[in-house]
């Protein structure tokens, strides 16, 4: 008396990004759109959603501002969304493996912008800095 239509119980979802979200944005679920950059900001729509930006809105992106020197340190600023947690990484040689090290882990992120002063930043070879978001 039990009706079994196969493989089609047990469909996988076709996108990875959350269906709300993309719904929220007039975005399409079956994941054509995760690749695509619907604002041309240089952000895929799954790095948009990871980072909790507009993906309709280019000046909204996870952008690095320009690290500022003050004294031995450095101000490292970043666009940032309310809430989301941020790690920050920097090197002198991206030539080395790993070319990255940790800065900081769980940067809380803050209306417009974060910053996060990386402390005794005195070399003689120049800093490369990179943010992320955190899981």
């Amino acid at each position: 008396g039990t009706v079994d239509i196969g493989p089609y119980e047990f469909q996988a979802p076709a996108s990875l990004i959350s269906y709300a979200w993309l719904q929220q944005y007039g975005l399409p679920t079956d994941g054509s759109a995760d690749t695509t950059d619907s604002d041309d900001d240089c952000l895929n729509n799954w790095q948009e959603w990871r980072c909790a930006t507009d993906p309709t809105n280019a000046s909204s992106v996870l952008r690095l501002l320009t690290p500022l020197p003050v004294a031995n340190d450095v101000n490292v600023s970043w666009q940032s969304v309310v809430g989301v947690s941020y790690f920050l990484e920097r090197s002198t040689n991206l030539a080395a493996s790993p070319a990255f090290t940790p800065r900081a882990t769980n940067l809380v992120g803050q209306l417009g912008t974060t910053t996060y002063t990386d402390t005794n930043a005195v070399s003689a070879e120049p800093f490369f800095y990179r943010v992320g978001v955190g899981d």
